[in-house]
């Protein structure tokens, strides 16, 4: 019991000090323009906002796009057919200038760094291929990722998305907003699953399936998205799809120890990084 108590106090202790940074630095948040604004907008309102690499028109897209097809080339056949459950390949692919160049342009480190309210940190970026699946676990179970309290993830489709494909799905914000009811059933439900994921039928009973955005769209497509406040999923696939994770959090996270996975040895990696801790963002 009383290290339960004092658990509770750090963590309120820990979100005092959160919320008073957050505010300290919002006099020192950079400047937007209005298409940007807009970004931020939408992202304060339901945790999600789905562009295309030709409208952001950030400079190093078209050396990003050739960098990961070539490394797409060059991801081995996992030889996974016969699983029930095929993981996702993933590569890591933080170390090549093509992916960290695009990850660290100013105008996306403003949007993010508005929307975080904190210095932020970018972790790095996986390669990702997710495979055919016939039904939910991982990731294509409804989750909360947990990085720190808000976190911004930049998906791009490198194939086009259908719903064959499995397009990333999502529950707006603003109908789970704290202490909302329906917070708090949904939230329940995680934590009944230790955090694992929920499935389609009990999402069902408490948000209707008419309230759930799916994210098809062509190759090119970003998905930006604060998976810890968005509940989200990959959905079940007939069809492979392909894909880059970008991951920023503030500098530092609430749980850095979830941040590795960018740059260490998790997953096979394209070109090693020079650093050993999350990349902090140039000013």
């Amino acid at each position: 019991m009383f290290n339960a108590i004092k658990r509770k106090i750090f963590t309120l202790s820990s979100d005092f000090e959160y919320y008073v940074a957050r505010w300290k630095h919002s006099r020192n948040l950079p400047a937007l323009e209005g298409c940007d604004r807009n970004i931020l907008n939408a992202l304060k309102k339901d945790g999600v906002y789905v562009t295309t690499l030709a409208d952001l028109g950030l400079n190093s897209t078209s050396e990003l796009l050739k960098a990961a097809y070539h490394q797409l080339s060059q991801m081995e056949n996992p030889n996974n057919d016969h699983l029930d459950q095929r993981l996702p390949q993933i590569y890591t692919v933080t170390g090549l200038p093509e992916f960290y160049a695009w990850g660290i342009e100013k105008r996306l480190v403003n949007i993010i760094e508005n929307y975080i309210g904190l210095p932020i940190a970018f972790h790095g970026v996986h390669l990702r291929k997710d495979f055919k699946s016939k039904h939910q676990f991982g990731t294509l179970l409804w989750h909360s990722d947990a990085e720190d309290r808000r976190i911004i993830k930049i998906f791009i489709y490198l194939n086009d998305v259908e719903q064959k494909t499995g397009p990333f799905e999502y529950i707006p914000r603003s109908l789970t907003s704290l202490f909302s009811w329906n917070y708090f059933r949904l939230y329940y439900k995680l934590w009944k699953s230790g955090y694992m994921g929920i499935d389609d039928e009990q999402i069902k009973s408490i948000i209707p399936k008419s309230a759930w955005k799916s994210c098809p769209g062509p190759a090119g497509t970003v998905i930006i998205v604060d998976t810890k406040n968005a509940l989200h999923h990959g959905t079940v696939r007939t069809e492979d799809r392909s894909t880059l994770f970008f991951c920023y959090t503030a500098n530092p996270p609430e749980r850095p120890d979830l941040c590795t996975q960018y740059w260490d040895d998790t997953y096979p990696r394209a070109e090693l990084t020079s650093s050993s801790d999350a990349v902090k963002i140039p000013t």
